[in-house]
């Protein structure tokens, strides 16, 4: 769901999502109901926080990829190079130790494919054991777990096309333009689907006069990259603290979106959103969905963890992830892992920790 203000301004939005290593409750086989993960008191209500009063952060430099968990590798690297037109760069399979340290999961042993999209990168991980949870079938865009990729195409038309000849699950009713009443966002064409597990996606076609000017250039390809990632958020105010304050991502446009297109592009009735758009200096923008309308969304699943397939990792650079670690602690923000060194590059990088943002999505800092 893209209607940013971002979009009018050629920029990129980036979220980081954090992961808590420490205090993490045993999975259960219902994880889908309960009270889920509540922001710190401090992340909400405490506007002089450390970082905002110190002025430090971690140096966010870029979204290096977007990741998700997969149940069946094969199967979803058949939809996302058959339909979707990505391009297999890299497939490997770790275990041990360092792993199992950094993802919080006893065991692990991870079949890991990197996808390329244009200059776009998307990561799928199938945990080969322990297995985890399957998403919840009862999803909705508002749900606090929502997290999608927003693909560029440059025909609607023929990419929803191609959706419909491989029978791809509608989550909108249908691709919706966005009006006038939604000035930054007015022409832009979307559609929400899900893949073979049920994670959202999105499509999107900007007019000539929004988004970046890369958008215009497709050179005859019908899918081009990935413009941001899109998080459902329970306010802007805790969000920003964590991406920006502490992270250091540069708020890029923000948008009031509403209206019968809007409601048909979430499938929720009565939608009215707060959108916030934010970057780093490279890669994939990112997304606040603050849903002002309606507020029944459920929180994210107090035992989440990286094998169950409702989880997604964005992955960011920082110049130092001992100090990005640090930081994130001193400001009461919720780090899963310790600072990770792993023995090759199977991965994409070398040193890594986990950490969950306010509403609980997980983030990745890495070391390039």
């Amino acid at each position: 769901m893209t209607f940013l203000s971002l979009a009018s301004l050629g920029l990129r939005c980036i979220v980081v999502v954090l992961i808590d290593a420490t205090g993490v409750a045993a999975q259960s086989a219902q994880p889908w109901n309960g009270r889920g993960i509540a922001a710190p008191r401090v992340a909400i209500e405490d506007s002089a926080s450390p970082t905002a009063s110190q002025g430090k952060t971690a140096g966010a430099r870029a979204v290096e990829m977007v990741g998700l968990t997969v149940s069946d590798m094969d199967r979803s690297l058949q939809f996302y190079t058959q339909v979707l037109d990505f391009v297999k760069v890299s497939d490997t399979e770790v275990a041990g130790s360092p792993y199992e340290r950094l993802e919080g999961v006893f065991g692990a042993r991870l079949r890991v494919v990197r996808l390329r999209l244009g200059d776009e990168v998307l990561q799928l991980t199938q945990y080969l054991a322990p297995q985890g949870r399957p998403f919840p079938a009862d999803s909705r865009s508002n749900d606090r777990w929502f997290q999608h990729v927003a693909i560029i195409v440059s025909d609607m038309d023929r990419a929803y096309a191609r959706l419909r000849q491989f029978k791809v699950q509608h989550a909108s009713t249908g691709p919706q333009l966005l009006p006038k009443t939604i000035p930054n966002a007015a022409g832009i064409r979307a559609f929400y689907f899900r893949d073979p597990d049920g994670h959202f996606l999105e499509i999107l076609q900007f007019p000539p006069d929004k988004g970046d000017p890369k958008w215009q250039q497709g050179g005859g390809r019908l899918f081009l990259g990935i413009d941001h990632t899109a998080i459902v958020i329970r306010r802007s105010d805790a969000s920003l603290r964590f991406y920006r304050d502490a992270l250091g991502f540069r708020v890029a446009g923000e948008s009031l979106n509403f209206g019968t297109e809007q409601e048909h592009l979430n499938n929720v009735e009565g939608a009215r959103l707060h959108i916030t758009g934010l970057r780093a200096g490279g890669g994939p923008g990112i997304e606040f969905l603050e849903y002002l309308n309606p507020t029944d969304g459920r929180p994210y699943p107090p035992d989440e963890r990286a094998n169950d397939v409702v989880n997604w990792q964005t992955t960011i650079v920082v110049p130092d992830v001992d100090a990005a670690a640090a930081l994130l602690r001193n400001d009461k923000f919720r780090v899963l892992s310790p600072p990770v060194e792993l023995p090759d590059t199977a991965l994409g990088f070398r040193k890594g920790i986990l950490a969950r943002d306010p509403d609980g999505h997980v983030i990745q800092l890495v070391e390039s």
